[in-house]
């Protein structure tokens, strides 16, 4: 799966980086069909915290875009990737009839 992470309005360091990565090994049971991973986190303007977007790319050439907002960024790549990992597996059940 190519992982791509990239910040509107701030710049992701290392650290944040590193806490997606650690959060997404959850993924590895979908590493068959999970073709690519776009997450774009914004920084809010008005307010305060971050809406994140995380676009999912399937092998069967489908794509899933799941969304959440959070006062922090960390929280917000937890969250995220809890929905991450419910939307592959039940798309993976959809499509394979599982």
């Amino acid at each position: 799966m190519n992982l791509t992470f990239r910040g509107i309005g701030f710049t992701p360091d290392d650290d944040d980086r590193e806490f997606l990565d650690k959060k997404l090994k959850k993924l590895g049971f979908a590493d068959d069909y999970l073709q690519d991973l776009d997450v774009v986190a914004k920084k809010e303007s008005k307010g305060i915290g971050f809406h994140l977007d995380a676009t999912l790319h399937f092998v069967w050439k489908k794509e899933k875009v799941v969304s959440q907002d959070a006062y922090e960024l960390h929280e917000g790549i937890e969250l995220l990737a809890d929905k991450i990992q419910a939307a592959a597996k039940k798309e993976k059940e959809k499509t394979m009839g599982l």
